[in-house]
């Protein structure tokens, strides 16, 4: 489960409060832990789907990946602990005992993953990743087809990671108010290295803004969202399988900087928001987008300030100090940690966890 923990703030200013603040954890009960898995497990074919389900029991809403490798032990990763399913069912911390992946076990999940015609499934396929039901990704690895040098399928798959996508309204209430003032959403950066929660704190941001908070006198936003990668809204059959926002609309499995421009020209947003940023083009778009008066809300793979503004690609946007608000994450207290908010301007520490 994904969590939050930041020192308040009592306005948009990100004035500090004495006493450091936790955010408030999401409380859910198992039922609705079991609903939402509900999307995942019927992507799994009936053998590991049960042998997953029992395992996990209570703790299936810790669940943040599947790997299942052809004849190697199958692997599911809660938080930072990488556990596998020995033959009496149990979860078991000795890898070597878990229960092995066979090729049968490859080409059933294929077989529910395609609903039997991998043809229809063919666009989904070369992108390495298809969404299913509830938002979740499933990623694969084989051989590639190549036509005129560009993957156009994968044959022989070998290999399959489910991440499970976990949707925690209320993870971003107390980092908020360091993002507003009066009407204006500031320009964010969030820095995080892989697996520490800034899709699941991205995703509730959008929906805020979205839909308005009264509490800080914010009565909401248009939101362009671009999910090249479909884990933001996890858009399934054209539908957002996760809470983005009344006020959101989705560019789904898009190229970030085409999308960014392709929103700004047709949909009008006051706020535009995507995730991992990492190519030259992704730069220009924000800047773009800064240009025409639009605040940007992105992430970077990262670990502190200092490390990101020397890669060559993001130079400019560190000169120019185009990002007023920069959040820095990490797992020090689970996923979801914010170790700093700082003022992108000046590098002052507004918070610190």
């Amino acid at each position: 489960m994904v969590r939050v923990i930041v020192n308040g703030a009592k306005s948009g200013s990100g004035a500090r409060q004495e006493k450091p603040l936790s955010a408030d954890m999401a409380v859910v009960n198992q039922t609705a832990i079991r609903q939402a898995a509900a999307g995942w497990l019927a992507a799994l074919p009936p053998t590991l789907r049960r042998m997953v389900s029992e395992s996990l029991g209570q703790r299936i809403g810790e669940l943040e990946e599947i790997r299942l490798r052809i004849e190697r032990p199958l692997l599911l990763r809660l938080a930072q602990t990488e556990l596998t399913i020995d033959r009496e069912n149990r979860l078991c911390g000795e890898l070597s005992r878990g229960y092995v992946i066979t090729q049968a076990d490859l080409e059933q999940t294929l077989e529910v993953l395609s609903r039997g015609s991998l043809y229809a499934w063919e666009d989904e396929f070369k992108n390495g990743y298809l969404t299913v039901p509830g938002g979740h990704r499933v990623g694969f690895a084989g051989r590639g087809v190549l036509e005129k040098g560009v993957i156009r399928t994968i044959r022989e798959i070998a290999g399959f990671n489910y991440r499970i996508g976990h949707e925690i309204p209320g993870c971003a209430d107390r980092l908020l108010p360091y993002l507003l003032k009066g009407r204006e959403v500031y320009h964010t950066l969030i820095v995080s290295p892989p697996q520490c929660g800034k899709t699941t704190l991205l995703r509730d941001l959008v929906r805020q803004i979205s839909d308005g908070e009264k509490q800080l006198g914010f009565a909401g936003a248009n939101v362009g969202l671009v999910d090249e990668r479909s884990e933001l809204a996890g858009v399934y059959h054209g539908r957002p399988q996760f809470k983005i926002g009344l006020r959101t609309d989705v560019l789904d499995a898009c190229p970030k900087a085409q999308g960014i421009m392709m929103l700004i020209r047709s949909m009008s947003p006051q706020v535009v928001a995507t995730d991992e940023i990492g190519r030259p083009e992704d730069v220009e778009a924000i800047l773009a987008a800064q240009s025409s008066g639009v605040s940007v809300i992105t992430t970077l793979h990262g670990r502190d300030v200092d490390e990101i503004w020397d890669r060559p690609y993001l130079q400019d946007l560190g000169k120019l100090r185009i990002f007023q608000r920069i959040v820095v994450l990490s797992r020090r207290k689970g996923a979801g940690t914010i170790e700093a908010v700082y003022d992108g301007k000046t590098l002052a520490v507004l918070n610190k966890g």
